[in-house]
Protein backbone atom coordinates (compact mmCIF):
# COMPACT_ATOMS: atom_id res chain seq x y z
CA UNK A 1 0.00 0.00 0.00
CA UNK A 2 1.39 3.41 -0.96
CA UNK A 3 2.35 5.69 1.80
CA UNK A 4 0.71 9.32 2.20
CA UNK A 5 3.24 12.13 2.23
CA UNK A 6 2.80 12.28 5.95
CA UNK A 7 3.98 9.26 6.06
CA UNK A 8 6.66 9.84 3.83
CA UNK A 9 7.93 12.96 5.43
CA UNK A 10 7.80 11.57 8.54
CA UNK A 11 9.90 8.54 7.67
CA UNK A 12 12.12 11.34 6.00
CA UNK A 13 12.83 13.24 9.46
CA UNK A 14 14.76 10.76 10.78
CA UNK A 15 16.47 9.29 7.84
CA UNK A 16 19.97 8.38 7.63
CA UNK A 17 19.98 6.32 4.58
CA UNK A 18 22.85 8.38 3.25
CA UNK A 19 25.75 10.17 4.51
CA UNK A 20 23.70 13.78 4.19
CA UNK A 21 21.73 13.33 7.15
CA UNK A 22 24.56 13.81 9.14
CA UNK A 23 25.26 16.85 8.06
CA UNK A 24 21.33 18.69 7.93
CA UNK A 25 20.13 21.15 10.25
CA UNK A 26 16.44 19.32 9.13
CA UNK A 27 14.94 17.00 6.46
CA UNK A 28 13.62 19.58 4.18
CA UNK A 29 10.57 17.33 2.21
CA UNK A 30 8.16 19.26 0.27
CA UNK A 31 5.44 22.34 0.95
CA UNK A 32 2.00 23.10 -1.29
CA UNK A 33 -0.95 22.07 -2.44
CA UNK A 34 -1.02 17.44 -1.61
CA UNK A 35 -3.27 18.04 -5.31
CA UNK A 36 -1.61 20.70 -7.32
CA UNK A 37 -2.08 20.09 -11.07
CA UNK A 38 1.40 21.34 -11.21
CA UNK A 39 5.08 19.77 -8.97
CA UNK A 40 8.21 21.98 -8.98
CA UNK A 41 11.28 19.36 -8.31
CA UNK A 42 14.70 21.22 -7.72
CA UNK A 43 18.28 19.58 -6.90
CA UNK A 44 18.50 19.69 -3.11
CA UNK A 45 18.08 22.06 0.15
CA UNK A 46 20.30 25.06 0.35
CA UNK A 47 21.48 26.97 3.34
CA UNK A 48 18.29 29.33 4.35
CA UNK A 49 16.22 25.75 3.42
CA UNK A 50 17.95 23.28 5.80
CA UNK A 51 17.31 25.93 8.67
CA UNK A 52 13.50 26.76 8.08
CA UNK A 53 12.56 23.19 6.70
CA UNK A 54 11.05 24.34 3.83
CA UNK A 55 11.80 24.12 0.13
CA UNK A 56 12.36 26.69 -2.14
CA UNK A 57 13.11 30.26 0.97
CA UNK A 58 15.95 31.65 0.01
CA UNK A 59 16.63 34.03 -3.36
CA UNK A 60 15.68 31.59 -5.76
CA UNK A 61 12.42 30.99 -3.70
CA UNK A 62 11.84 34.11 -4.08
CA UNK A 63 12.62 34.31 -7.59
CA UNK A 64 9.75 30.92 -7.80
CA UNK A 65 7.18 32.85 -6.39
CA UNK A 66 7.63 36.05 -8.39
CA UNK A 67 7.12 33.89 -11.44
CA UNK A 68 4.39 32.07 -10.64
CA UNK A 69 2.47 35.55 -9.80
CA UNK A 70 3.39 36.20 -12.87
CA UNK A 71 1.26 33.31 -14.26
CA UNK A 72 -1.38 33.98 -11.89
CA UNK A 73 -0.41 30.85 -9.27
CA UNK A 74 0.18 31.30 -5.78
CA UNK A 75 2.70 29.24 -3.47
CA UNK A 76 0.21 27.47 -2.02
CA UNK A 77 -1.48 26.26 -5.39
CA UNK A 78 1.70 23.83 -6.22
CA UNK A 79 3.65 21.55 -4.58
CA UNK A 80 7.69 22.22 -4.55
CA UNK A 81 10.67 19.63 -3.60
CA UNK A 82 13.56 18.85 -4.53
CA UNK A 83 15.49 15.59 -5.84
CA UNK A 84 17.49 15.19 -2.24
CA UNK A 85 15.72 16.23 0.84
CA UNK A 86 18.82 16.79 2.97
CA UNK A 87 21.78 19.96 2.46
CA UNK A 88 24.41 18.67 0.70
CA UNK A 89 27.74 20.46 2.32
CA UNK A 90 28.63 23.65 1.39
CA UNK A 91 25.72 23.11 -1.28
CA UNK A 92 27.85 20.45 -3.36
CA UNK A 93 26.07 18.67 -6.55
CA UNK A 94 24.22 15.52 -4.81
CA UNK A 95 26.55 12.14 -5.61
CA UNK A 96 24.41 9.60 -7.38
CA UNK A 97 23.62 7.52 -4.09
CA UNK A 98 22.40 10.19 -2.11
CA UNK A 99 19.76 10.57 -4.79
CA UNK A 100 19.18 7.05 -5.17
CA UNK A 101 18.74 6.96 -1.61
CA UNK A 102 16.06 9.52 -1.61
CA UNK A 103 14.42 8.28 -4.40
CA UNK A 104 11.73 6.36 -2.95
CA UNK A 105 10.74 9.36 -0.94
CA UNK A 106 10.61 11.45 -4.68
CA UNK A 107 8.81 8.49 -5.69
CA UNK A 108 6.08 8.75 -3.15
CA UNK A 109 5.56 12.29 -3.43
CA UNK A 110 4.91 12.14 -7.27
CA UNK A 111 2.45 9.06 -6.72
CA UNK A 112 0.86 10.95 -4.00
CA UNK A 113 0.00 14.72 -5.54
CA UNK A 114 -0.17 12.72 -8.81
CA UNK A 115 0.54 16.11 -10.61
CA UNK A 116 -0.60 16.70 -14.57
CA UNK A 117 2.70 18.92 -14.66
CA UNK A 118 5.92 18.24 -13.68
CA UNK A 119 8.47 21.28 -14.05
CA UNK A 120 11.97 19.97 -13.25
CA UNK A 121 14.86 22.62 -11.88
CA UNK A 122 18.16 22.34 -13.44
CA UNK A 123 20.26 19.35 -14.79
CA UNK A 124 19.79 17.07 -11.78
CA UNK A 125 15.87 16.88 -11.49
CA UNK A 126 15.74 16.82 -15.01
CA UNK A 127 18.05 13.46 -15.29
CA UNK A 128 16.03 11.98 -12.24
CA UNK A 129 12.70 12.35 -14.24
CA UNK A 130 13.68 11.83 -17.84
CA UNK A 131 16.29 9.32 -16.83
CA UNK A 132 18.65 10.67 -19.31
CA UNK A 133 22.04 12.36 -19.01
CA UNK A 134 21.08 15.48 -20.89
CA UNK A 135 22.11 19.33 -20.43
CA UNK A 136 19.31 21.49 -19.40
CA UNK A 137 20.28 24.54 -21.40
CA UNK A 138 19.73 22.01 -24.76
CA UNK A 139 16.58 20.58 -23.56
CA UNK A 140 14.76 23.46 -21.69
CA UNK A 141 11.15 24.67 -22.43
CA UNK A 142 10.47 21.29 -24.33
CA UNK A 143 7.65 18.93 -23.56
CA UNK A 144 8.35 15.77 -22.84
CA UNK A 145 5.57 13.00 -22.23
CA UNK A 146 6.12 10.73 -18.69
CA UNK A 147 3.50 8.38 -17.97
CA UNK A 148 0.46 10.68 -19.01
CA UNK A 149 2.43 13.82 -17.59
CA UNK A 150 3.59 16.88 -19.14
CA UNK A 151 7.30 17.22 -17.60
CA UNK A 152 9.21 20.41 -18.70
CA UNK A 153 13.08 20.86 -18.00
CA UNK A 154 13.80 24.55 -17.37
CA UNK A 155 16.74 26.35 -15.55
CA UNK A 156 17.37 26.63 -11.78
CA UNK A 157 16.07 30.19 -10.14
CA UNK A 158 19.81 29.76 -8.52
CA UNK A 159 20.99 29.34 -11.81
CA UNK A 160 19.44 32.10 -13.07
CA UNK A 161 20.36 34.66 -10.28
CA UNK A 162 23.95 33.64 -10.61
CA UNK A 163 24.65 33.84 -14.28
CA UNK A 164 26.41 36.59 -15.05
CA UNK A 165 26.28 37.62 -18.63
CA UNK A 166 24.10 35.24 -19.13
CA UNK A 167 21.05 35.88 -16.83
CA UNK A 168 19.24 38.10 -18.68
CA UNK A 169 18.35 35.26 -21.88
CA UNK A 170 18.24 32.66 -18.89
CA UNK A 171 15.88 34.71 -17.30
CA UNK A 172 13.52 35.46 -20.85
CA UNK A 173 13.88 31.66 -21.06
CA UNK A 174 12.91 30.76 -17.47
CA UNK A 175 9.71 33.30 -18.28
CA UNK A 176 8.87 32.42 -21.62
CA UNK A 177 8.75 28.49 -19.99
CA UNK A 178 6.20 29.59 -17.00
CA UNK A 179 4.14 30.56 -19.71
CA UNK A 180 3.94 27.67 -21.59
CA UNK A 181 2.78 26.10 -17.81
CA UNK A 182 -0.46 28.83 -18.23
CA UNK A 183 -0.65 27.21 -21.91
CA UNK A 184 -0.93 24.05 -20.66
CA UNK A 185 -3.17 24.34 -17.62
CA UNK A 186 -5.66 26.23 -20.10
CA UNK A 187 -5.84 23.38 -22.14
CA UNK A 188 -8.60 20.32 -21.56
CA UNK A 189 -7.26 18.01 -19.77
CA UNK A 190 -6.52 14.92 -21.94
CA UNK A 191 -8.94 11.79 -22.05
CA UNK A 192 -7.29 9.24 -19.59
CA UNK A 193 -5.48 11.43 -17.59
CA UNK A 194 -6.08 10.60 -13.84
CA UNK A 195 -4.91 10.12 -10.35
CA UNK A 196 -4.23 6.71 -10.99
CA UNK A 197 -1.59 7.73 -13.21
CA UNK A 198 2.02 7.23 -11.91
CA UNK A 199 5.79 8.36 -13.04
CA UNK A 200 7.13 4.98 -14.04
CA UNK A 201 10.74 5.75 -14.00
CA UNK A 202 10.76 4.40 -9.88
Amino acid sequence: MTKTLHELAHEASSCTRCRLASGRTQVVFGVGNPDAGVMFIGEGPGYYEDKQGEPFVGAAGQLLTRLLGEIGLRREDVYICNVVKCRPPGNRDPLPDEIESCRPYLAGQIENVSPRIVITLGNFATRVILDKQVSISRIRGQRFTVEGRTVIPTFHPAAVLHGGGEAGSQMAALRSDFQTIRQILEEPVPVGAGSEEQLGLF
